[in-house]
């Protein structure tokens, strides 16, 4: 069983209600295809940023593999590290690049696959009891009465100035 994310985009000027054919369905986990053409995939996704990050990455890596006269068998292994942390990481990826379009994660689904994940998210929007409950909590009612002072005396310690 998988874990994904649902994501609506912000309300546009003339939204009166959420779109749903415009919500995103992430999948947290492993991305094959992230992995095999990681910088590809970046772009399919739109996600600008997060291949700005990896083209200085990977150039910081090859500068830093001349300056200490790394083999190629060294090269390809770090390349390799960097494609599988990719993989790994395409999922937070895609909810950092939503989070800063100002994307709301408005729920969490586990489900076998994407189109499983996606039915039981509706099923339950469309009956009014969304799977993840708001991101901030609720604030406490403001009360009348100031909080109690703190007690002048922790533990077992004597009262200052007090004789034994």
């Amino acid at each position: 069983m998988a874990v994904f994310t649902v994501h609506q985009p912000p309300a546009g000027r003339y939204d009166t209600s959420p779109d749903p054919l415009r919500f995103a369905v992430v999948r947290d986990g492993f991305s094959f295809w992230a992995f095999l053409f990681g910088p590809l995939w970046m772009l399919r996704h739109r996600m600008w940023l997060v291949v700005l990050g990896y083209i200085v990455v990977v150039v910081a890596m090859e500068v830093a593999m001349r300056w200490v006269g790394a083999g190629t068998s060294a090269r390809l292994a770090s390349a390799f590290l960097l494609a599988l942390l990719i993989g790994l990481e395409a999922g937070s990826l895609r909810r950092f690049t939503l989070s800063r379009r100002r994307w709301s994660t408005i729920g969490l689904v586990v489900a076998d696959d994407r189109e499983a994940a996606e039915r039981r998210f509706f099923d339950s929007w469309a009956s009014g009891h969304l799977p993840l409950p708001p991101l901030t909590p609720p604030r406490p009612a403001a009360s009348a009465a100031p909080p109690p002072p703190p007690p002048e005396v922790v533990g077992l310690f004597p009262h200052p100035g007090a004789s034994r």
